[in-house]
């Protein structure tokens, strides 16, 4: 799992250049700045999978059904090998996640 976590870690990092990135337990979040407000992805490692969640993901057209989760606001994506990182599907969400967070941190 180990491997799968630091190849998602690049995968955002590359994405989000200038991220703040901030380490709460088990869970690193990636922002436009530290805590909750400017929060745009989560990692979480569990023993048969990664946790990637996406900040205001409820807000994203999933044409893929990648995503999980009923909250109101949050969504998440399990990610099983480093395969599933390939999915065009994927990086979609993850830059139309950026997107959106990027526009409601610079609308306050």
């Amino acid at each position: 799992m180990n491997d799968l976590v630091e190849r998602v870690d690049a995968v955002l990092r590359s994405l989000l250049p200038d991220a703040v990135v901030t380490v709460d337990g088990k869970d690193t979040g990636y922002g436009f700045g530290s805590g909750y407000t400017g929060l745009v992805f989560t990692l979480t490692a569990a023993s048969r999978h990664v946790t990637l969640g996406l900040s205001h993901g409820a807000r994203l057209a999933d044409p893929g059904g990648l995503l999980e989760g009923a909250g109101r606001v949050h969504r998440h994506v399990k990610l099983r090998t480093v395969a599933d990182l390939d999915r065009p599907e994927l990086r979609q969400l993850l830059l139309d996640t950026i997107e959106l967070r990027r526009a409601m941190v610079e609308a306050g």
